[in-house]
């Protein structure tokens, strides 16, 4: 769930499939971009990498926030898949179809997924992209970023979450070999005397390295949850245990693992090389909704705090998912998205794309108005009220409308 691929990272990620994801500011924000941005497409910066993420977290934070996203939106994302199923981070031309140049990944498929699952709309474009998503997992029962490439944690929990929210249940219905996408997670824990958390991948000599980020996603991820789905469980804190393999306890060390990571300053450091004094807004986020997934709304209180006093220049700077991030973190949580440290993130997200849809009801008393500025019922209220002696002047409506 992070904004967390600077352009040249996805790139190679693209080609070789096993870089680390990194840690950057989202490209959305860069200030020339190098191809027209769509009509329906949320930010304003170059959608090259990123275009198809942004997109799907833009929605996802919207539904969230009980906000209808505009049918321009909604079919720009399902117009961005190919045929065979799979989604590229973005595509110009998509009138163009998909050959072996388009470089399609399981992220941006997995994204989609949630996004259009959620909302409910174009089930077909979602169930290709299910039956694509599946005909890509490895042997180890996971995914790696690219089709076929080396699981990681990362990639394995968006999809975790995508086929959840197709209504799968990935420990009895995806399985590759015997193995489901829960042992492949589980390859990557590490014990709890080195940290608990999970590692992104293998290094080339096998061994496993605790990676933040990593954790944050594989947390959610074992708990058969995802971006739209994530809740705050109020079970409490959970302490690292080593033992028999199992995704429940070895989410309970990744949260753990996170817990004390955040612990001394309240965010997690960058993990870009020459940067780790500096915070990184996006893992923090994902480690606020992990935390509040695995131990409750308390044990994500002090990232949460930091973000709300923090994050606001971040998000500004970083475009649309920036502020999705922080939506789905302060709805899992139990924070006000609407009032978040001062600044009202749902309508900051809204200001970045088409305008929402109204809401059903309010689209429903526009439909039934007579053309003088009051609705039709408004006669019908005001001849009830009379006869039932209500002593008051029915002088028109307010309407709750979601910015």
């Amino acid at each position: 769930m992070n904004v967390r691929r600077s352009a040249a990272v996805l790139a190679a990620t693209a080609v070789i499939g096993t870089a680390a994801p990194a840690v950057a500011a989202d490209p959305s924000a860069s200030p020339s971009p190098s191809v027209a941005i769509p009509e329906g497409l949320y930010g304003a910066g170059d959608p090259t990498y990123d275009g198809v993420w942004r997109q799907s977290l833009a929605l996802i934070a919207q539904h969230r926030a009980d906000v209808r996203p505009a049918a321009k939106a909604v079919d720009w994302l399902a117009g961005q898949q190919c045929a065979n199923g799979s989604f590229a981070p973005f595509r110009a031309d998509p009138a163009k179809a998909c050959d072996s140049k388009t470089l399609v990944d399981t992220n941006s498929t997995a994204a989609a997924v949630q996004a259009l699952s959620a909302l409910g709309e174009h089930q077909a474009v979602v169930d290709k992209a299910e039956t694509w998503l599946r005909s890509w997992q490895n042997k180890d029962g996971g995914w790696g970023y690219t089709p076929g490439g080396p699981s990681d944690a990362n990639s394995t929990a968006v999809v975790i979450g995508a086929l959840a929210a197709s209504g799968l249940d990935p420990e009895k219905d995806v399985l590759r070999n015997g193995h489901s996408p829960y042992d492949a997670l589980l390859d990557l824990a590490l014990p709890c005397a080195d940290g608990g958390g999970f590692a992104y991948q293998p290094d080339k000599k096998g061994k496993l390295a605790v990676n933040a980020d990593a954790t944050a996603a594989a947390v959610v991820g074992a708990a058969g949850l995802n971006m739209v789905t994530a809740q705050a469980d109020d079970r409490g804190k959970g302490d690292c245990a080593d033992g028999p393999a199992d995704p429940e306890q070895a989410a309970t060390n990744g949260a753990a693992y996170l817990a004390k990571a955040v612990r001394k300053d309240g965010y997690l450091k960058s993990a870009l090389p020459g940067s780790e004094d500096q915070p990184d807004y996006g893992n923090t986020a994902d480690a606020v909704v992990a935390l509040a997934v695995r131990d409750g709304a308390s044990a994500a209180r002090e990232p949460l705090a930091w973000l709300e006093k923090n994050s606001a220049v971040w998000a500004k700077q970083s475009g649309p998912a920036a502020y999705a991030q922080l939506i789905i973190a302060a709805e899992t949580a139990g924070a006000d998205p609407r009032d978040f440290g001062g600044t009202d993130l749902v309508k900051e997200l809204n200001a970045l794309g088409p305008a929402p849809r109204k809401p059903a009801t309010a689209a429903k008393a526009d439909k039934d108005d007579d053309g003088s500025g009051n609705a039709v019922w408004w006669t019908v209220l005001a001849g009830l009220a009379a006869g039932a002696g209500v002593g008051m002047l029915l002088s028109g409506r307010n309407r709750k409308r979601h910015q």
